[in-house]
């Protein structure tokens, strides 16, 4: 079995799919794991720029069919690695017509493909991935709660939808991302630095929030390994 494919969703953007992206590979790189990044927000690529020199990076449009295929190649050429993909929040479209395409190979790629779902407080990150889950029906689905927008509690809609009782029926985690402060993840993206070379160079204060976070974020972390 080839090393699983992470793909980091919420369709809409602003929901903090790319820091998600970005704790994820910290996570990785400390497990020592070999890994390829595949960018696909090829407008703003921030997540590419930061790890470009840490992990190998692809750069891949999932707004049309060729990009799919590019991506499904790419996932081909390289079992060894786990292969991290980081959606732009206008694939949403280019999931729903072609997603299929992708979802018919995992067989072939003798790869499982495992989808971290971030959502925020609001109605359409929910309902989107209720369209996410009928293009990509064999992908195990995992939904973060980014607490960026508030307390466990208050995701009170998607908590009582059914596309959370689809998720669990299917083996799904409901997960909390931590918090980060704003100025600690804003340093991160102006600076375009890794977590660990971040957790060098920052001033203490900001040193001290980025280890807090990062431990929260390797227990969330650990619990979807330990599926």
């Amino acid at each position: 079995m080839a090393k699983p494919i992470y793909l980091v969703g919420g369709s809409k953007g602003g929901v903090g799919k790319s820091l998600v992206t970005i704790a994820m590979l910290d996570y990785l790189l400390q497990q020592e794991e070999s890994i390829c990044l595949v960018e696909s927000d090829t407008s703003n690529p921030d997540v590419c720029k930061a790890y470009q020199d840490e992990v190998e990076t692809e750069l891949i449009d999932l707004d049309d069919v060729d990009g799919w295929i590019r991506l499904i190649n790419f996932c081909e050429s390289r079992p060894e690695s786990i292969v991290v993909i980081n959606t732009a929040a206008r694939n949403n479209k280019g999931v729903s017509e072609y997603g299929a395409t992708l979802n018919s190979t995992l067989g072939d790629l003798q790869r499982e493909l495992i989808t971290l779902w971030v959502i925020n407080r609001q109605r359409d990150s929910v309902e989107l991935l209720m369209d996410y889950m009928d293009a990509i029906p064999d992908s195990k689905v995992h939904v973060l709660r980014n607490l960026h927008f508030g307390e466990e509690h208050k995701f009170e809609l998607f908590h009582g939808s059914k596309t959370r009782t689809r998720v669990e029926e299917r083996g799904g985690l409901l997960l909390s991302f931590p918090d980060l402060a704003d100025r600690v993840s804003d340093y991160l993206y102006s600076e375009r630095l890794t977590i660990e070379r971040a957790s060098r160079e920052m001033p203490l204060g900001n040193r001290a929030e980025l280890s807090r976070w990062r431990k929260e974020v390797k227990r969330m972390f650990d619990e979807i390994d330990s599926e």
